[in-house]
């Protein structure tokens, strides 16, 4: 967590609309979630449109999730693994995203998918736009969880030059308005042991996915 002269968390502006809110989630509280998730759609490692394995282990829940495959990105309402409904977004992920949102400026977000990655050490997230959504109104809100990672965030042009961020456990990052469609990735996750969730990252990535 960082902190001012007086001891309260200091949010940090990253760009026009976008900002790290450090020390934000009460990260511990929210693995009981990430474990009940995972139970009913057990993380796996998708396939890219090209038919390369992607690194980081994922699955979703919420009203719909992200999937990828070779018939492209997109988001669905069933989980391709299991045949059933993606399981629902637990009541404090929501209220963390919409809350994380607000404090970022956005207010009104209603978050209807949540990604949930997880990182092994030696596994990155190569820069890219989030745009497979119907649209880019509302922010996309970023949740750490686990072993500190390097985030990286540019502008909306791919030219545009990229600045690293470090996050710990509980930061969260929010990004939308002229941000919206900003270039992002996590560099490579080194070797670590985190007390909860030992040697991996979480990352919950909110998004308003479906037209409202």
């Amino acid at each position: 967590m960082t902190l001012d002269l007086f001891g309260e968390r200091r949010d940090e502006a990253i760009g026009p609309g976008a900002m790290i809110l450090r020390g934000f989630a009460p990260g511990d509280a929210l693995l009981d979630g990430v474990e009940q998730v995972a139970r009913l759609s057990p993380f796996r490692h998708m396939l890219t449109p090209g038919g390369r394995q992607i690194g980081v282990e994922m699955t979703n829940c919420g009203p719909l999730g992200w999937v990828s495959d070779r018939r492209g990105y997109r988001y669905e309402a069933v989980d391709p693994a299991t045949g059933s409904p993606w399981p629902a977004m637990p009541t404090d992920f929501a209220a963390l995203a919409k809350a994380a949102a607000a404090q970022a400026g956005f207010a009104g977000f209603h978050p209807d998918a949540c990604l949930v990655n997880r990182y092994a050490p030696g596994v990155k997230m190569g820069l890219h736009q989030d745009r497979d959504e119907a649209g880019f109104d509302a922010p996309i809100v970023s949740v750490s969880l686990g072993l500190p990672a390097t985030f990286q965030f540019g502008g909306t042009d791919r030219k545009d030059p990229i600045v690293r961020h470090a996050v710990a456990h509980g930061d969260v990052v929010v990004w939308g308005g002229p941000s919206r469609l900003a270039w992002h990735g996590i560099l490579t996750l080194k070797p670590g042991e985190h007390p909860q969730l030992g040697r991996c990252r979480i990352n919950l990535t909110f998004r308003q996915a479906g037209q409202r």
